[in-house]
C-alpha cells in the first residue's frame, strides 16, 4: 500500500488496500483465479506495478501494518469500496478506463469499478 500510494497519505493507502482486497474477493474479470493477497500483488500482468521497484521490498512500518489490518477486516473507503483498478493520470480522471467506470479520485489516483452486472461478486461484500 505504501509503495503504491504513500504520497496520498493514510486514506490513499487505505484506498489502494481496498482495491487489493476487492481483487482477492471478486472472482471475476481479470481476478478469477486470485485467492490470496500475495497472488494478487504479484499477478502478471495486472498486479501492483510497485513490485518492480526496490521500495516495495522495504519492511512495513507499524502505521502501514495497522492500515492493512483495517482493510483486511473489511473496512471500505470511498471511492474504492467496489473498485478493482486505480491509476495515477497526468490530468483529469477519464470517465472510463479500459471499459471500467470512474468511481472517483483521491489526490493523485483515480479509481475504477466494474459494472455490477459484469462483476456482481465485488458488490456483495
Amino acid at each position: 500500500m505504501r509503495a503504491e500510494a504513500e504520497g496520498d497519505g493514510d486514506l490513499g493507502m487505505l484506498l489502494v488496500g481496498n482495491v487489493g482486497v476487492n481483487r482477492v474477493l471478486a472472482d471475476c474479470l481479470d481476478f478469477k483465479d486470485i485467492r490470496t493477497v500475495r497472488s494478487m500483488v504479484f499477478q502478471s500482468p495486472g498486479g501492483f506495478e510497485a513490485t518492480q521497484k526496490g521500495y516495495f521490498y522495504q519492511a512495513a512500518r507499524q502505521n502501514e501494518i495497522d492500515l492493512a489490518r483495517k482493510v483486511l477486516k473489511g473496512n471500505r473507503y470511498s471511492p474504492a469500496e467496489t473498485a478493482l483498478w486505480f491509476f495515477k493520470p497526468y490530468g483529469d480522471c477519464p470517465a472510463t478506463w479500459y471499459n471500467q467506470y470512474n468511481s472517483g479520485r483521491y489526490k493523485s489516483h483515480c479509481f475504477y469499478i466494474p459494472a455490477q452486472s459484469v462483476c456482481p461478486s465485488v458488490y456483495r461484500f
